[in-house]
């Protein structure tokens, strides 16, 4: 099992990560999102609640340049469904699951990001909780080996996930030009603590230059209630 905080220590630029699991003590569904940015574009944004979810926002309007990759809603819920990305297809997935599609089906209408030369992965989570039962899937769209003419589509599903245990998933390799997908199954992280320390592990190793916001929900497994933490560099 890896050190969440070694895995975001040792890596400048991750990108864009998720992080799904259980609390050590066994009672919370646990999940992060995090962003980070290079460009002025990417830096300007923050989270902001709406709903049960989050959106980004543009911290300073009048400095929004192309909002098209970097404006969406990354969390959304739809009853016992939370659902965690990074793009605009939490909405694709919502609808999916609302008309009875599954989170794998849901996804196979899209793909990678539009944005040569990196063709950022689409990376995408589901929380599952009902009855006192938790799982989980995961899931990356990615070019093949940075050729966009064909899409790799990935999907990871957890089961009963053990207390204390987490999977980490994020959009690049390393810092790059062009910028590595992710390559290889969800990583296995520790999840220690409660939601504050858990939030501090998560922020305080990203590093300092590129982070922008990060997201933390625990969600009590017996009663669906849940605590949210919302960390913005842009304050």
């Amino acid at each position: 099992m890896l050190q969440l905080r070694e895995e975001l220590k040792n890596n400048e630029y991750p990108g864009r990560g998720i992080v799904i699991g259980r609390s050590a003590d066994g009672t919370k569904a646990v999940t992060a999102y995090f962003i980070m940015g290079r460009s002025s574009n990417s830096r300007n944004r923050v989270f902001v609640t709406e709903g049960e979810g989050i959106r980004t926002q543009a911290f300073d309007p009048s400095k929004l340049e192309d909002p098209s990759l970097i404006i969406y809603a990354p969390v959304r819920v739809l009853g016992n469904d939370t659902i965690v990305t990074n793009g605009d297809q939490t909405d694709t997935i919502y609808d999916g699951l609302a008309a009875g599609l599954t989170f794998e089906q849901s996804l196979r209408s899209r793909e990678f990001e539009p944005d040569a030369p990196n063709y950022t992965p689409r990376i995408s989570g589901v929380m599952h909780i009902e009855n006192g039962a938790y799982d989980f899937a995961m899931s990356i769209l990615k070019s093949n080996n940075g050729d966009p003419a064909c899409c790799n589509r990935y999907t990871f599903t957890y089961d009963a996930p053990k207390a204390g245990e987490g999977r980490f998933i994020h959009t690049y390799m390393h810092d790059g030009n062009p910028l590595p997908s992710f390559a290889g199954e969800p990583k296995m992280v520790e999840i220690a603590g409660d939601i504050d320390s858990f939030t501090k592990e998560v922020w305080e190793n990203l590093n300092s230059d590129n982070k922008v916001s990060l997201f933390v929900r625990f969600i009590d497994i017996a009663t669906s209630e849940y605590e949210t933490r919302i960390v913005n560099k842009n304050q």
